[in-house]
């Protein structure tokens, strides 16, 4: 079995403001990096467009039809203070949610061992009825509800090691004892959730924030005193990885200081979890990173530790 790449040309539609981080070259920057011979081995697939049945395992029917009749024919509308739509948006939303739920149904299948899906927009930021943080739609948290309905897992793990906490998957999942969702991040730092103290009603929230400054030996502190433990200690049959890349040290929407190898090592990681209790299930859906240099290095190396998986 093989690591599967999944990605789809729709998600360079989905246009932002002029200068805007969030913008179609974060994937370009991704494609270039993993057109190096190392990334032969991947499986490359383009992402399905999820069907709006799909979306609502997440988020109500009447939320994700209100998004979809904001999408504008022309130019760009703006959905709140950083988040906006082009024409190209819905579409380019739905090929991000389909990517990973394709990716779950070929690694819960056993048709691949893990995935990796490079879309956008990103999706952890999303609450259950709110678009917010360049987010419309949870990927992330459409993903591990999909492998508990269509697949029957029963705890499905998110991990999500972007630099801003996933208010989000935190929100949707706060009062559900079968997922775990676990997140380092910044603090302070937007969206200014994800304290210790935020722990959800059955105790499967897991945060572990992180100072500004802080690097590598921080970040792995972080991973084996809080989130790893609380791992091992749910079993889960499926880890979704919330694969956001702005921790780095060049990104420049916040201000920490990881390099390449600790995505890398933090993938790792959880490959080896994923082992003892998943079969090695991992899918991993892209969320944040803005610095173009930071973000394909990043990627390169998280793919490559999937790989070895």
């Amino acid at each position: 079995m093989a690591t599967l790449y999944i990605t789809h040309a729709a998600c360079l539609d989905h246009l932002t403001p002029s200068g805007h981080p969030e913008r179609p070259d974060r994937l370009r920057a991704i494609e270039r990096a993993l057109a190096a011979d190392v990334f032969k081995p991947l499986v490359r697939v383009e992402a399905p467009a999820a069907s709006l049945d799909t979306i609502a395992l997440c988020h109500p029917m009447d939320y994700v039809t209100a998004v979809q009749d904001a999408s504008p024919q022309q130019g760009l509308v703006q959905i709140d203070a950083d988040t906006s739509m082009s024409s190209g948006t819905f579409e380019a939303a739905l090929r991000g949610a389909g990517g990973a739920v394709h990716a779950v149904d070929e690694v819960m299948t056993g048709k691949a061992t893990n995935a990796f899906v490079a879309i956008r927009p990103p999706g952890h930021h999303a609450e259950t009825a709110r678009p917010m943080g360049f987010c419309l739609f949870n990927n992330a948290a459409i993903a591990a509800r999909h492998a508990q309905r269509k697949h029957g897992a029963e705890r499905t793990a998110i991990v999500d090691f972007d630099v801003h906490h996933g208010n989000g998957s935190q929100d949707i999942f706060w009062s559900d004892p079968s997922v775990m969702y676990s997140s380092t991040h910044q603090m302070p730092l937007y969206p200014g959730t994800g304290a210790v103290s935020e722990s959800g009603e059955h105790d499967t929230i897991v945060n572990a924030p992180l100072q500004p400054g802080d690097g590598g030996s921080q970040f792995k502190a972080a991973f084996e005193t809080r989130i790893l433990p609380r791992l091992r200690e749910f079993k889960p049959d499926l880890i979704v990885i919330s694969a956001g890349f702005d921790a780095h040290t060049r990104d420049p929407l916040a201000n920490l200081n990881l390099v390449d190898a600790d995505f890398a090592w933090a993938t790792q990681q959880l490959m080896e979890i994923a082992d003892k209790s998943a079969q090695g299930r991992v899918v991993s859906v892209l969320e944040g990173g803005y610095d173009l240099e930071g973000l394909a290095g990043s990627a390169a190396a998280h793919v490559t530790a999937l790989m070895r998986g």
